[in-house]
């Protein structure tokens, strides 16, 4: 059997081959950016073994295959277009997890295309758990953290502990908790999602079964989240220190989150189906696959999957940063100027005016205008706003908002690290009006980046470096000085929206 089947899928590999490599070629910016996450960020370290187990998925299932060959098809071909559509809505749009996951559907097309329908459907398991390649969930953040600190606020009152609650930082007597990014509980989430999507397939036949384990995955490691940073808050309370308490408190909390999914694995166990019989083995299929009918699957599925990128790469190679001749920042009795601006180092496709700086009652207030392409993205608007405030770079971050009287526009966006200490104001114009933030200014974004922009969008920033943001009450102190700095900012406000044509 060995000589038939080498000579059926033979063909299949050398279509395979240049095919992933053509896919590589195409979507080798979302494969790299989902591997610098992957090295990055601990939130996502299980992504490496994401492979290798879907591997073995594959592996655990040759019984049900063994006899078939593969029957290369167009017809996959037919899902590509959608998804293509997807990932330019998505590079559009500065989603690089939607373009990642249309990237993979698109993979997966390919696959089902060489392998015939009969095969894909053996190796189901192995494709659909490739969709954890993709290091989606980061937008959850700023959400979870509001959970673990609204149920650390709970449990508090529960318990009678005074404090007080402002954001993510919460104050007891013994001493100041807050609540990172990383202390969020993305981490913990998404890898109880990818094994408890591991353990439901394995363990259960019933679709249902399988749906309420991973529902319990997901809810599980967030409740348990929050109880073991309610935990480490009542256990300053207890020993009298802040400090003791949150020390090593990450380390510990992966041994919390090992015994969670121990237990979720224990009360997921009794309801198992895995020793039911497996499927019986499909009849044989003998008929050879040839190279041609292989090479025109492949070909079907990647030439409607380049067009997107290609689309893309055009669009962004149309129109230069334009000079623009604005007013600079004015200073405060508050904030006074500190000598002469100097030149912006700007980022490439950008173009960045003079760097202003002014003494705010001893902290160092740094303010910049920069301006993008006419098509520029919101993801290079989002790469220009991470390099001011500094996100970028920073271990941990808090967003807030921070609203003006009297000047447009009113809502800026707060950003405030620690070590070292610095707040940031940020506020962008699009098409000469300000961005108003969220779905609606992505949507506007990623329309100029196709139509042209009546105008280039333009981007700026205030950072504020006070001598500590480690209470509320410097943070509030922090706040205000950039509210009244930028409420003085009118002339250079108002000549924003004359940049439309």
């Amino acid at each position: 059997m060995a000589g038939p089947f080498a000579r059926a899928v033979a063909p299949v590999l050398l279509a395979a081959l240049p095919g992933l490599a053509a896919w590589g070629l195409l979507f080798r910016a979302e494969a790299a950016a989902a591997v610098r996450v992957w090295r990055e960020s601990t939130a996502y370290s299980h992504c490496w073994l994401v492979a290798p187990i879907a591997l073995w998925l594959a592996w655990d299932r040759r019984g049900a295959a063994r006899g078939l060959r593969p029957q290369p098809t167009p017809w996959p071909a037919l899902a590509v277009p959608p998804l293509a559509l997807a990932w330019f809505a998505a590079e559009r749009l500065g989603l690089m997890e939607g373009r990642q996951l249309a990237a993979i559907g698109m993979a997966e097309a390919l696959a089902v295309a060489l392998l015939g329908w009969r095969l894909a459907w053996i190796f189901s398991a192995t494709l659909a758990y490739l969709i954890f390649l993709v290091p989606f969930g980061a937008f959850l953040v700023p959400w979870l953290q509001q959970v673990t600190a609204s149920f650390i606020e709970a449990g508090l009152e529960l318990l009678a502990i005074p404090h007080v609650v402002d954001a993510f930082t919460i104050e007891i007597p013994e001493g100041t908790f807050y609540v990172a990014a990383a202390c969020a509980g993305l981490r913990f989430l998404i890898a109880a999602v990818a094994y408890g999507a591991l353990f439901a397939w394995l363990t259960y036949r019933s679709p249902w079964r399988r749906l309420a384990f991973l529902a319990a995955s997901v809810v599980v490691p967030i409740l348990a989240n929050g109880l073991r940073a309610l935990g480490i808050v009542v256990a300053g309370h207890l020993i009298g220190s802040a400090e003791a308490a949150t020390a090593d408190h990450l380390i510990y909390g992966w041994g919390f989150f090992s015994a969670v999914i121990l237990l979720l694995t224990l009360a997921g166990l009794p309801f198992r189906q895995d020793f039911f019989p497996s499927p019986p083995r499909s009849a044989a299929v003998a008929a050879p696959a040839w190279a041609g009918r292989a090479l025109l699957a492949a070909g079907a599925v990647l030439l409607p999957a380049a067009i997107a990128p290609l689309a893309a790469i055009a669009l962004d190679r149309t129109g230069a940063v334009p000079a623009l001749a604005l007013p600079g920042f004015v200073g405060t009795a508050a904030c006074q100027p500190l000598g002469q601006a100097s030149p912006g180092q700007a980022s490439p496709g950008q173009a960045m005016g003079p760097v202003q700086h002014f003494s705010c009652d001893g902290a160092v207030l740094t303010a910049t205008v920069r301006v993008l392409p006419p098509r520029a993205t919101p993801a290079a608007l989002r790469a220009a706003r991470a390099a001011a405030t500094g996100e970028q770079d920073a271990s941990d971050s808090v967003t807030g908002t921070l609203l003006l009287d009297g000047v447009r526009p009113r809502q800026w966006r707060l950003v405030e690290l620690h070590d070292p200490d610095v707040i940031t104001a940020t506020a962008a114009w699009i098409g000469g009006a300000p961005d108003p933030g969220g779905l609606a200014g992505r949507l506007r974004m990623a329309w100029d980046s196709v139509a042209g922009g009546a105008a280039p969008p333009v981007l700026l920033t205030a950072s504020l470096a006070p001598r500590t943001l480690a209470h509320s009450d410097d943070r509030e102190a922090a706040r205000q000085s950039l509210r009244g700095f930028l409420q003085a900012q009118g002339r250079l406000l108002a000549a924003l929206p004359t940049l439309a044509k």
